[in-house]
Order: structure tokens, then C-alpha cells, then sequence
């Protein structure tokens, strides 16, 4: 009764008392303090709009989409209800690492607002976070000291109107997926703007550095994986180009570092009012199909469907993926090995969203759900 409870107040507008929905009147919107509200309230409160909870004044180009609760609402369906979370600790299929513990908590509310991506930084150690507060992306040392804000909210060049994805190129280089102005925009390692590419692009979304500093983006409207080359110290874009097509609506995206095999994650539609499912499709270096497992095809052989919401690749080649059915990481396995399903963290997360791994092999979640970067290893 108590999570139903706790459902039903999350998924309605603390004013109107509405339940959220894809309508422009019932979309839920972030406010610049944090707190939501339907589209349908902002519009009344305006134009001098404050927030009815902590009073602080705002205008309505200052809101966004709060992009959990609509991927929260369309993972739901009409049924209104999460699958059930697979068995605490099993697994099932080949090796996996040793168990996670809690390191470290970044971030959190008041920090970071609607948090979407998240990225290692190769050189320092450290890690990027693109999220949708006044400074869009944030660089953290490797202690957790936030060193760098930038990226303003905003049209001008080196500002972010709607980040969607984060990755750090081998020079230290930040890279993000503006789904704003359909584009991807590098900032060198002080925040300066230094390139932004807009040609080609109907919504990119997910992203990720090759070994050589090349970034595979995937493009979740035009249903294709972009490979692109820049010279960043210079500002200059060599070449980007369709590497796949014919994808279902690809979002994140990973590389591994040793075989340059590249992990998809699309997400199906289903037929109706149906929620849709997700598969990760793993490609070549040369973006031939390697092995690929959907959310059926689980559910067929484990009884425990996903919806992935972002991929890693580990030190050995297996493939991590996010879960917000189960609020879970899970090892997939090495693509020879498919399917595999090995929950590699079962408790306390809310809404993961992101994932990678940093230098010394400790995992990197971020949650959205608790606004919050949560790093786990194996000591």
C-alpha cells in the first residue's frame, strides 16, 4: 500500500494533483530550484512564475523536461506498474567480477539537476557529468572536488541548451550531445567552446571516445551510429560520417577500449499503447553484428526482462548495462557468451541512467533518480 502510495505521488503534479502524461499540458516540467510541475501549472502561474514550494521566482524559459519521470511514464504503460526486480545477488551464465561496495556519492540535490550523462576522464582520473542545471556540465577530480562548471544554458556558442549525453576524448577534451539544437559541442579542459557541429544531426543522443580519440554518437531520431573525427586543439572537424543504419531508435552507446567492438542500446516501440522494450546490439570495429539480446529474449530465457537505459564495456570485454525495471547494474556477459544475466548491484539505486568505468576498474553509476553519482568497486 505504503509504494503504491509512493507511486501515485510521483507520478502526479504536487499542485494540480494531475497525473503526468506525454501531453503538452500534463508534461512534467523541472523548475530551475528542482521541484517539478505539469506544463499545465506552469502555464497558469505564469509569466511571473515562482516555485509554489520554495518560493523562488523563475520564468518559464527556464524550465525543462523532466526527462526521468517521461521515461518513467513511457517504461510504465498503461499498466502502470515496473516489472518485478530479478533475485537479489543471482547470476546466471559466465564469470563476473567480485561484488560492488559503495565508494563514494557525488553530487546529489541542489548539485545536480536532471543528471544525463557521465563519462571518465582518461588522463586526470576524474569524471564529467552533464546535467541540466545553470552550468550544464560539471568536471569532478578524482577525490570528488568539483574543479570546473561550464557549459551555460543557453543558444551562443560554448553554451548547452539540452545536454543529453557526456564523453571525454583521450586529449581531455568534453564532448556533449546538445539535443537543444541537434548538435555535438566540444569544450577544451577549461571550459572554453571549441567546436560545435550541427550538419547532419536530426536528435543526437548518446556518446562515447574511442581509444584514438574518434566519438561514436548515435542519432535516435535518424535511427543511425555517426562516427566522427575532429582536431579539437584546433577546432577543426575532419569527417563524420554514417558508420550503421537502420537502428531503432539508438541511444546509449559505448566503446570498448581493447576490441573496439561498439555496444547500442535501441529502444523498440511496441505495437498500441504497449510499453516498448530495449536491445543492445554489439558491432564490430568494421560495424558488423557481433551479438545482440532484447528485453524478450530475457525475459524468455531468465524470467527477468530489462529496459537498459545506458552500456559500458568492462576491463575483460563484458558488457554492463543500467536497468530501471529493476534499479540494477547487470553484467550481459563478452558478446561470445551472450545471453548471460549477472546483477552486479540489486540495492540502492533509484533511476540509473549512466554508466562507466574509471581507471582503477571502480564502476560508475549515475542516478538520476537521487540526483547523484555513485561510485562502487571490488575492494
Amino acid at each position: 500500500m505504503e509504494d503504491d502510495e509512493a507511486e501515485l505521488s510521483l507520478l502526479e503534479c504536487r499542485v494540480c494533483f494531475e497525473r503526468y502524461g506525454p501531453s503538452v499540458p500534463r508534461r512534467p516540467l523541472n523548475l530551475p530550484c528542482g521541484h517539478v510541475l505539469c506544463g499545465g501549472c506552469v502555464a497558469a502561474l505564469a509569466p511571473r512564475l515562482e516555485c509554489p514550494f520554495c518560493r523562488r521566482p523563475c520564468g518559464p524559459a527556464s524550465t525543462s523536461e523532466c526527462r526521468p519521470l517521461l521515461q518513467l511514464l513511457e517504461l510504465l504503460g498503461p499498466s502502470g506498474r515496473l516489472a518485478p526486480a530479478p533475485g537479489s545477488g543471482s547470476s546466471i551464465g559466465g564469470a563476473v567480477p567480485a561484488g560492488f561496495r559503495l565508494r563514494r556519492c557525488l553530487g546529489g540535490w541542489g548539485s545536480l539537476l536532471n543528471p544525463a550523462g557521465v563519462s571518465a576522464c582518461p588522463g586526470s582520473g576524474g569524471l564529467a557529468v552533464a546535467h541540466d542545471g545553470e552550468r550544464r556540465i560539471h568536471v569532478f577530480d578524482p577525490s570528488g572536488l568539483c574543479l570546473r562548471r561550464f557549459g551555460a544554458r543557453g543558444d551562443a556558442g560554448g553554451e548547452v541548451r539540452y545536454p543529453l549525453d557526456v564523453a571525454v576524448t583521450p586529449d581531455g577534451h568534453v564532448v556533449v550531445t546538445d539535443g537543444g539544437d541537434r548538435a555535438v559541442k566540444a569544450f577544451d579542459v577549461e571550459g572554453r567552446g571549441v567546436l560545435a557541429v550541427r550538419e547532419g544531426f536530426c536528435l543526437p543522443w548518446g556518446l562515447d571516445a574511442t581509444a584514438t580519440g574518434e566519438l561514436m554518437l548515435t542519432d535516435a531520431e535518424a535511427g543511425a551510429l555517426f562516427r566522427l573525427t575532429a582536431d579539437f586543439p584546433r577546432g577543426e572537424l575532419r569527417r563524420c560520417q554514417r558508420a550503421r543504419e537502420k537502428l531503432a531508435s539508438p541511444r546509449a552507446v559505448a566503446v570498448c577500449r581493447t576490441s573496439g567492438n561498439v555496444a547500442v542500446v535501441e529502444h523498440l516501440k511496441a505495437p498500441g499503447a504497449r510499453k516498448g522494450s530495449t536491445r543492445v546490439k554489439i558491432l564490430s570495429a568494421e560495424m558488423e553484428l557481433i551479438a545482440q539480446v532484447d528485453s524478450f529474449g530475457l525475459d524468455l530465457v531468465f524470467h527477468s526482462s530489462i529496459h537498459a537505459t545506458a552500456v559500458a564495456f568492462d576491463r575483460e570485454g563484458r558488457v554492463v548495462v543500467t536497468d530501471v525495471c529493476s534499479q540494477a547494474v547487470i553484467c550481459l556477459g563478452k558478446p561470445k557468451e551472450f545471453p548471460v544475466f549477472n546483477p552486479l548491484i540489486s540495492h540502492g539505486l533509484s533511476y540509473p541512467v549512466g554508466l562507466t568505468y574509471m581507471a582503477d576498474d571502480s564502476l560508475v553509476v549515475l542516478d538520476s533518480g537521487d540526483y547523484a553519482i555513485k561510485i562502487y568497486s571490488t575492494a
